[in-house]
């Protein structure tokens, strides 16, 4: 049994979604720390991958521990493909990802992520040629279709089903959607019966009651979760607990959420180096203060700051003043 089918046995499982710019090793880290079924890495191109980009390989860092690590690729050439996902297998990963969803403009210009969806054959082709090229299980996320006018993610999953595909993840809204409008999860309870393998709901599940929701009327196999997780990389956890009938540990209070804060803000400066580091984490910054007082005036002091004892002593102080608002309170 590979790691993959293991996520099924006996238990709902919960994804955290790709999601670029966002889910790199250290996002993965911290979120797999608090415990959730599988992470999936930030999609890579298949052909910075294959020429050797340094920062590429970054992308491809793998976490510790037990939860399933999946590494999601993105191109439109099937030899490419193929040869970047050996090279994820060679480094360690346990399932290797093909996108077929990613809407932005500047991706599927280039033919990648969603606009694979309109050409079902090459999709096939190369979701056939990545199963050949690698041992580990291969997966595929898409959308719903292009457009309200072109859906069709049952035909493309049981393509690449057929293909060898050993799970299908939709986000279920069309390309032409962006990530607007609603998640139509009823939509995607056509796969079931369609198909053998599991798919994942994907879109606007940002908390437990959405999951369960979203699992009634998808009638899917298992939930993938991604905005729903920024700024909140505990939510994974409570709802794969609350999928499956154990304790759901309780919201982290403000001082714990500082404690988190500076774990991840560390790792994400040891990783990428202090400079960089800083600037990435600038969008986590203004996702972990969403909804607390002072929030705006915290975020652009923050985003104006290149002084990483400055930035780690403010972080410190507006979180700590908010602790002690609440101790007032109570």
């Amino acid at each position: 049994m590979s790691k993959l089918e293991s996520c099924f046995k006996n238990q709902i499982p919960v994804f955290l979604a790709p999601m670029a710019g966002v889910t790199d090793a250290p996002f993965r880290k911290i979120v797999a720390k608090f415990g959730v079924t599988a992470v999936v890495s930030e999609m890579v191109s298949s052909e910075a991958l294959t020429r050797n980009s340094q920062k590429t390989f970054q992308r491809l860092a793998i976490n510790d521990g037990n939860i399933l690590n999946s590494m999601q690729i993105l191109g439109d050439d099937p030899g490419r493909m193929a040869e970047s996902a050996a090279i994820n297998e060679q480094l360690g990963a346990d399932v290797v990802d093909i996108n077929m969803g990613c809407p932005v403009r500047k991706i599927v210009s280039n033919n990648t992520g969603s606009a694979l969806m309109k050409d079902e054959l090459l999709a096939e082709k190369i979701v056939r040629r990545v199963v050949d090229a690698v041992k580990i299980p291969v997966t595929v996320k898409m959308r719903l279709g292009w457009d309200n006018e072109n859906i069709n993610f049952l035909s493309l999953a049981q393509r690449c089903e057929a293909a060898g595909a050993r799970m299908i993840a939709v986000h279920c809204r069309t390309k032409s959607q962006m990530y607007s409008g609603t998640a139509d999860w009823q939509k995607i309870s056509a796969l079931r019966g369609c198909l053998k393998i599991p798919y994942l709901c994907n879109g606007d599940i940002k908390s437990l009651a959405d999951a369960k929701k979203a699992l009634e009327m998808s009638r899917a196999s298992g939930i993938m979760i991604g905005r729903g997780a920024l700024g909140r990389p505990w939510l994974p956890n409570q709802i794969v607990n609350g999928l499956n009938g154990k304790t759901i540990p309780e919201e982290p209070i403000i001082e714990q959420q500082l404690d988190i804060i500076m774990k991840h803000f560390d790792l994400t400066c040891e990783f990428y180096g202090i400079e960089h580091g800083m600037r990435m984490f600038r969008k986590h910054f203004c996702w972990y203060s969403a909804g607390l007082s002072g929030a705006s005036k915290f975020r652009e002091t923050i985003n104006h700051s290149d002084n990483i004892s400055f930035i780690k002593q403010y972080v410190q102080d507006f979180y700590k003043n908010h602790f002690k608002d609440i101790l007032e309170e109570q």
